[in-house]
């Protein structure tokens, strides 16, 4: 089974410079003018998932809740590191969760349409 995250944005190119720049994701592929929508495919090579982001002339009011949170499980310490860095040298700031699991195992903040994202340090088991 292939998984697609799929998301409305406002701002497509900063959303895709903040999941390539800033989390090391990869430019999948995209399309353009696609009845009315543009997006972007972002992820890793030879993976079974990718994020799909849209953007058309309609306006998004974002209403995501506390527990909306995609989370990223590093495969290593040192690539937790290393995204801590970047995120850091980005000026991104972290969030408390509401669920004090991810407080414990990871850290919070958010993308630039204000959606929660945990980087987690644990391996899935």
């Amino acid at each position: 089974m292939t998984f697609r995250f799929a998301r409305h944005t406002n701002d497509l190119e900063r959303i895709k410079s903040f999941y390539t720049s800033v989390l090391g994701l990869e430019l999948l592929g995209g399309f353009e003018n696609h009845n009315g929508y543009d997006g972007v495919f972002l992820g890793k090579q030879d993976e079974n998932w990718h994020l799909e982001f849209t953007k058309s002339d309609d306006i998004v009011d974002f209403n995501f809740g506390e527990e909306d949170i995609l989370v990223f499980y590093a495969n290593s310490k040192l690539e937790f590191e290393l995204i801590h860095e970047k995120l850091v040298a980005n000026s991104i700031v972290f969030i408390a969760a509401k669920n004090p699991y991810w407080n414990a195992n990871g850290k919070m903040f958010l993308d630039p349409d204000g959606y929660r994202i945990v980087i987690s340090h644990l391996k899935i088991k």
